[in-house]
């Protein structure tokens, strides 16, 4: 993991600082998080340099252009991970993750093998019967002994770092909660339609829904900033996650696209709860 730290904050914080000397400006040290969340969210054989190009288009094409932090409409963590997605998808295929394989008393370190969330196109039978090297069951999903990107493995860490942020108030509770119950909205009606029977809760348990949650979800400049528009701006997160993974077979994992989604209706939304806002006021002050 240690690479990808310093790629990460080597090429981001080069780039921060170069726009900062370009335009006479002090170095925000908004990137700082951003470089921390990128290392987590990637595969861990992701090579150096593609990270480093993917890192460089989301600082430039993401944050700087748009007036650097504060300004930018996307999440730069997501952002990067998109890039990789959609350059190098072999790189991202969660069909070929590292996992540790114990084979008799060998233990490989490079063994690959499929996550649980790719497993779920066979439904709670290929989830629970597969006949992977790691268990499947709900303990394992929850505590994290599982292979996928480090940051979106264990549940447990990410509701830790959720008490901290709700706690300093960083996070808005209800973008989390309304994510949850979105996602549990449009699961329920996967499994009462038929269209999987992989029970809503287990989703949350899965794939970077969680970690995407509590950390992308919220952050404080991409997200909606109404506390009406958090509402319907965390709910429609959690539900598109669910609909991406329940009707798109390619790709399994939903959450960073919702995410990237709805940071672009975020400003619409803010503008049609405001709207909505002033026009009750506008009608009430004229009814007195």
């Amino acid at each position: 993991m240690l690479p990808l730290f310093v790629v990460s904050y080597f090429v981001g914080l080069f780039i921060e600082f170069a726009f900062a000397q370009m335009h006479g400006e002090e170095v925000n040290e908004g990137y700082l998080v951003s470089g921390f969340l990128i290392p987590l969210i990637v595969p861990v054989d992701t090579p150096l340099w593609i990270l480093a190009i993917a890192v460089a288009f989301a600082v430039i094409f993401g944050k700087e252009v748009f007036g650097g932090t504060g300004m930018n409409f996307l999440n730069p963590a997501l952002l990067t991970r998109a890039f990789l997605f959609f350059s190098y998808p072999s790189v991202m295929s969660g069909s070929q993750s590292w996992i540790a394989l114990k084979k008799g008393e060998v233990l490989l370190d490079g063994a690959t093998g499929a996550t649980p969330l790719a497993l779920t196109s066979d439904g709670m039978d290929g989830l629970l019967n597969s006949g992977t090297q790691y268990a499947t069951d709900m303990w394992s999903l929850f505590a994290g002994t599982i292979p996928g990107s480090v940051g979106e493995t264990s549940v447990i860490a990410i509701l830790l770092g959720a008490i901290i942020l709700l706690w300093t108030g960083v996070a808005s509770w209800k973008i989390m909660l309304s994510s949850v119950a979105g996602a549990l909205f449009v699961g329920w009606i996967g499994t009462a339609a038929g269209v999987t029977d992989v029970p809503a809760y287990v989703q949350l348990l899965l794939g970077g829904f969680a970690f995407g949650t509590v950390f992308m979800a919220t952050d404080p400049v991409t997200s909606a900033q109404t506390e009406v528009g958090k509402w319907i701006y965390g709910f429609l997160v959690g539900a598109l996650c669910i609909t991406v993974r329940l009707f798109n077979p390619g790709y399994a994992e939903g959450m960073m696209l919702a995410i990237l989604l709805m940071n672009t209706f975020a400003p619409l939304i803010d503008y049609c709860v405001t709207s909505s806002a002033i026009s009750r006021r506008a009608k009430k002050a004229k009814i007195a």
